[in-house]
This record gives structure tokens, C-alpha cells and sequence, in this order.
């Protein structure tokens, strides 16, 4: 999970902080010591921590906290307005042109995963109802250019290609000009990379960019490389001049040293990252989001976001007024599964609820194998056994067991857990009524 043990570390400090009635500047010093040892541990540049430190210790042992009714809640702000500037105050989106087509450069080294996420990232557009087109310029890597072409099928956009014995330059210039006679919004140029940073590889760079002139170049990076991902941006925009980063594999990164860095040694924002396999696990990056998380405060708004974009409104619709109508059945639950799958690994879920902490998530690994369980002992049932699951006898639950390769036990356990959740709904949906008749309030999941 992304940031697990720096978020863990963060938040047993600041536990200790919120039991103190009062701070003493002796206490904000211990806990600044405790907060720089978990970013230096966490891989974030030594300059950044030094800064980071100083900001919060002026802000932390001025009257603001020491007069404050609750100084370590004060505290915590500070702090999560100060990652919040360290990664950059708020989003910045991409450099959308006035005059079409939007022209994308992604660069970086080998193995960055520029390709995979040359089809996210234009799968994100093409959401928005832009019509990106995906341009093949990498013809050094054995399949280069077919991995661009699997990966545009995916997701449904066009990929312009010459073959590998044309000069790269000369393909991103023939790719523009077939975006502004296909009427293409958006080009993405996909480079080649190297090992490591060499000549010849910034002067093809450099002649793509002069030849493109791209609204945005994008530097895509592995988060998991730490202060190496630093390193690698830094040289990049010396050389190039980026506009921004993409950094991947951020949901393998427990640390988040790479993170937290890239904005303040390269001036140059996080665009997207990277948060799994899935053509579209890409995510524009928001600080202010991103600093919450780590300080287990939820993160509310892209935790409605990723639920918009996988639930149906019209099915969520129906699915209230089942609730409210108490005929919610195995099938709507079978159906809420599918949603839930769709949102992201619940773990993920789970840490944009605020009050989770990482101690709480630690360790949770929910296991698919059981959710594919319950979606066969659902689909081994009849239509009507489904709507009425209380007609189900032991003749036919050995029928379903059977059919589903469960246990009779593990059946009855499933049943009497949706016999509690429709229960719990059920309670909800009278105290919203008796609520809405002493007009006081709306539970807000009926709203």
C-alpha cells in the first residue's frame, strides 16, 4: 500500500501528541526529531527533510499551537499543510492547447513503464471525450511498437506507426501531421529509453521536442527507485526542460521518498501516478489529497470519484429504493459486488475512508478467493432462492454448497450474514424516518 510505513510512523507520533493537554516546545522538538528520522527512512531527499523540518518547528513553537485549546491537532495541521506545500498545493492538470491537436511527449529510462502508461494516460483522455492518438517512436526495444498497438486495442485508440527502420523524429512529425488530418485531439508520443541517461538518447529527444514542439513533456518514472526517481528528474529537466511527471508503481511504494521530493528538487509538478496493473490505474496527483492519506485523514473526494465512475446512477437509484422497500436481494448484492471490484483493492478503499489508519490496514489482505466464493454460492442458486432466500432448506443447501464447491458451514455463515446486513439496513431506514420527522437530519448514504 502506498506510504504504509511512513503514514504508520507519522501517525503513532502524532497519537502521542493528541493525549498532551499542552506542548511544551521540549515535546515539539522530540517530535519533529521522530518526524525527520521516518522521512529520512522513507528515502525523501535530505535538503527537502532539512527544509520541511524547519518550516513546521516555526509555525509548531509559535502561539498558534501554544495557546491552542488542542496543540497536537494544531500540530497535525501544520504538518499537513506543510506536505501538502511540499508536494505542490493543489493539481496541475495538463497543458490542454488552445489551437489542436494537444501534443504529449512522454521521455524517460527503460523500463519505467512509459508504453503501458502512454495507454493509460490516453484512456484518461478519452474519457474526458478527447480523441488522443498514440504515436510509436520507440524503435530500438525488440516490440516496442507492438506493445504500443496491444495497449492501444485495450483501451480503443488509433496508434500511428512507420516500422522500426525510420528516424524517430521523422515519426513524431508524420504522427502530428495524421492527428490534424484524422482530426485527433490529443497526440502521445511514446519514446524509446536507455539503461541510463546518455547523448545520443537527449539529442533524439531533443529533436523530437523541437520538431512537436509538445504542450506537455512528461517524465515517467518508478516510484519504487526512490532517490534514484529524483535523481533521474532533475537531470531530465536540466537537460530537457520537463513540464511534469508521471510516477508509477506509487501503490507498490511504502516509503514515498520519491513522492515527496520530486516537486521541491525539480520545481516541476506530479501530474498522474501510477496505482496498479490496470489499463486504467492512473490518477491525476492532488497533494492536498495525497498529504491526508498519509496522515490518515481519508481521502473523501477521490473515494466518491472512483465510486462514480464504477457505480451506475441509475442502478444506484433502484438499488436505494430496494433498500428502502427492505426487497433487497442476493442478486443486488451480487451486482454491489461487482461495483465494489471495479472501485479498486478494497485495501485501497478502505485507506480513503477517514479514521482508517495504516495500523488498522496493516496486514488486511482481502482475499478474492473469498469473494469468489460468495459470488458462486449466489450464482448456484435459483432466480427465486435468490430473491427469497429463506425458502432455502437443507436439501437445497447442499444442493448450492455442492454446486458452489463450499460447505454446507460456510453457506449458513454467508446466509446469516446477509440476513444481518439486510438487518442493519433496515434500522438505518427507520431512524431516517424518525429523524426526518423531528426534522433533524438525513443519514447521509439516503441523501
Amino acid at each position: 500500500m502506498m506510504f504504509e510505513s511512513l503514514a504508520e510512523k507519522l501517525q503513532d507520533i502524532f497519537s502521542g501528541l493528541k493525549g498532551k493537554g499542552k506542548l511544551s516546545e521540549k515535546d515539539v522538538e522530540l517530535a519533529l526529531r521522530e518526524i525527520r528520522m521516518a522521512l529520512l527512512e522513507a528515502d525523501v531527499n535530505y535538503k527537502v527533510v532539512k527544509d520541511f523540518v524547519k518550516s513546521i518547528k516555526e509555525r509548531a513553537i509559535g502561539n498558534e499551537v501554544m495557546e491552542s485549546l488542542t496543540p497536537g491537532q494544531m500540530v497535525i495541521k501544520i504538518v499537513n499543510d506543510e506536505l501538502t506545500n511540499l508536494m505542490g498545493e493543489k493539481e496541475v492538470k495538463l497543458n490542454i492547447s488552445s489551437s489542436p491537436p494537444t501534443v504529449i511527449l512522454l521521455c524517460g529510462l527503460q523500463g519505467a513503464g512509459k508504453t503501458t502508461h502512454a495507454g493509460k494516460l490516453a484512456l484518461h483522455l478519452k474519457k474526458q471525450n478527447k480523441r488522443p492518438l498514440l504515436v510509436a517512436c520507440d524503435v530500438y526495444r525488440p516490440a516496442a511498437i507492438k506493445q504500443l498497438e496491444v495497449v492501444g486495442s485495450q483501451v480503443g485508440v488509433p496508434v500511428f506507426s512507420m516500422g522500426d527502420k525510420i528516424n524517430p523524429v521523422d515519426i513524431a512529425k508524420a504522427g502530428l501531421a495524421e492527428a490534424k488530418k484524422q482530426s485527433n485531439d490529443v497526440v502521445i508520443i511514446d519514446t524509446a529509453g536507455r539503461l541510463h541517461i546518455d547523448n545520443e538518447l537527449m539529442d533524439e529527444l531533443l529533436g523530437i521536442k523541437e520538431a512537436t514542439n509538445p504542450d506537455d513533456i512528461l517524465l515517467v518514472v518508478d516510484a519504487m527507485t526512490g532517490q534514484d526517481a529524483v535523481n533521474l528528474a532533475e537531470t531530465f529537466n536540466n537537460q530537457l526542460e520537463i513540464s511534469g511527471v508521471i510516477l508509477t508503481k506509487l501503490d507498490g511504494d511504502a516509503r514515498g521518498g520519491a513522492a515527496l521530493s520530486i516537486r521541491q528538487v525539480t520545481s516541476k509538478p506530479i501530474k498522474f501516478i501510477g496505482v496498479g496493473e490496470k489499463l486504467d490505474n492512473i490518477e491525476p496527483f492532488y497533494p492536498d489529497r495525497m498529504a491526508s492519506r498519509i496522515l490518515g485523514m481519508g481521502d473523501v473526494l477521490t473515494l466518491i470519484e472512483k465510486a462514480q465512475s464504477a457505480i451506475d446512477e441509475k442502478n444506484a437509484k433502484e438499488l436505494e429504493e430496494k433498500i428502502r422497500s427492505q426487497s433487497y436481494s442476493l442478486n443486488d448484492y451480487l451486482q454491489q459486488l461487482d461495483q465494489m471490484r471495479n472501485m479498486g483493492p478494497l485495501e485501497d478503499i478502505l485507506a480513503m475512508v477517514p479514521g482508517f489508519n495504516s495500523k488498522q490496514l496493516k496486514g488486511l489482505n482481502i482475499d478474492e478467493k473469498d469473494l469468489k466464493r460468495i459470488e458462486a454460492m449466489i450464482q448456484s442458486m435459483t432466480m427465486e432462492e435468490r430473491e427469497k432466500p429463506e425458502i432455502i432448506d437443507n436439501s437445497r443447501k447442499k444442493r448450492i454448497a455442492d454446486g458452489s464447491g463450499v460447505t454446507t458451514v460456510d453457506l449458513n455463515r454467508f446466509l446469516r450474514q446477509f440476513k444481518e446486513t439486510k438487518k442493519m439496513m433496515k434500522r438505518f431506514t427507520s431512524m431516517e424516518k424518525s429523524m426526518k420527522k423531528r426534522g433533524k437530519f438525513n443519514l447521509p448514504f439516503f441523501k
